[in-house]
């Protein structure tokens, strides 16, 4: 199977599950995908990360070692799909501790900022708990970051998660399943 081929037109989920089979269980065939994210051609990327976004809880784990190219590509990417699908792998995997300060100021920059969509928001609040939450200092100012936000003037996807990330603080619990 040519996977840039396969890549460049539009995909169903049908045509998703044909090529997680395909890429199951074989590195080089996952490295293959995988390097299709950083294609130039933004819509072989996105296609890419909408098929990663579907990889098992084993196949993602082989995701894990690529953090940092992932977060290093969030960082610099324009097109607002595809960062919100990077965001999700991302949120998919333990993240690294201590956080990257580069990555952590953009979830935080991220989560308020009304230029955004509302699921690259959701994600960044969730992120930016996560990097935060085994640090107490940087918790706090996470939680002054929240309690800027005006819950009554945010929309319905984003007012539930800031909901359940203060929960989850009470709590001292994390949000994420991998």
């Amino acid at each position: 199977m040519n996977l840039e081929n396969r890549l460049s037109e539009r995909i169903h989920m049908q045509d998703i599950q044909e090529i997680l089979l395909f890429v199951e269980g074989d590195n080089d065939r996952k490295q293959t995908l995988y390097e299709l994210i950083f294609h130039t051609d933004e819509m072989i990327g996105y296609q890419t990360l909408w098929v990663c976004c579907h990889f098992n809880s084993s196949e993602n784990r082989w995701l894990y070692e690529k953090q940092n190219e992932l977060i290093d590509e969030v960082l610099q990417c324009t097109h607002p799909g595809k960062r919100r699908l990077l965001l999700n792998l991302l949120y998919r995997q333990p993240l690294i501790q201590p956080p990257r300060t580069d990555f952590l100021d953009f979830c935080l920059e991220r989560m308020i900022s009304k230029e955004e969509l509302s699921g690259v928001q959701s994600l960044c609040i969730k992120l930016a708990y996560e990097l935060c939450r085994p640090i107490p200092e940087l918790l706090q100012e996470f939680r002054s970051i929240l309690d800027i936000m005006e819950p009554n003037l945010l929309p319905p996807s984003l007012r539930a998660v800031h909901r359940n990330v203060l929960k989850a603080m009470k709590k001292g619990r994390s949000l994420q399943r991998y």
